[in-house]
């Protein structure tokens, strides 16, 4: 991996291809009056894993939940008591 030391100047100029070169491993230190202030390195990214069966063991379905008839709900929300 290989690291780079960039003033604040030229990273705000650069900063799309600075960061392209992060994107690649490249480390940059950025500096602000010969005083390093900010590090900028590629982001730890763990490997991918598919959402598939992740509920698995967690949630049982009971009953039909396509097709279940839900109108008497809708019945006893329609008829409200007269006063």
């Amino acid at each position: 991996m290989r690291s780079r030391i960039v003033n604040a100047t030229e990273f705000k100029a650069k900063c799309l291809t600075l960061l392209d070169q992060v994107d690649q491993g490249e480390t940059i230190t950025v500096t602000k009056r010969g005083r390093a202030i900010a590090l900028v390195q590629p982001v730890k990214r763990s490997d991918w894993q598919s959402p598939a069966g992740t509920w698995g063991d967690k949630v049982e379905i009971t009953g039909d939940i396509v097709t279940h008839d839900t109108a008497r709900l809708w019945e006893a929300l329609r008829k409200r008591p007269s006063k």
